[in-house]
Order: C-alpha cells, then structure tokens, then sequence
C-alpha cells in the first residue's frame, strides 16, 4: 500500500490495531506513547515523531518499506 498522507497512515495504524484487538489505550502503553498522540495519529491530525511512530508499527507487526521510485 502506498502512503502518501499522515491521514492514510492513521487509517492503517487504525484497522491493524482493530484487527490485533487492541483499544488504543492498549496498544499506547505497549508502544510507549501516550492514548492522546495515538489518538492524533489515527486521525491524521499530527506530523508524527518518527521513532513513536515505529513504535506503534513495531508493536502491531507492520513494515515500512521505503523504496526509490521507478
């Protein structure tokens, strides 16, 4: 999946945390941010710090491929 906007990244952060069943406050405390920046995240409504934002990836077993454009 391509992700070209903060908004599109929170929607995937969002549906892999649905599918691993975790609320937010859940997959917050195990990523080690607070419910309020994932809230924000979620919503596209931050421009995330990276290394939190690995941590949440980190923590709902997704990858961040990074490629050159063809």
């Amino acid at each position: 999946m391509r992700i070209r906007t903060m908004v599109e990244m929170g929607a995937v952060i969002r549906s892999a945390r649905e599918r691993a069943g975790l609320t937010q406050a859940a997959l917050a405390r195990r990523a080690g941010v607070s419910r309020e920046w994932l809230i924000n995240v979620e919503s596209g409504r931050t421009a995330a710090e990276f290394p939190r934002l690995l941590a949440v990836i980190e923590e709902l077993e997704l990858e961040v491929d990074v490629r050159a454009r063809a």
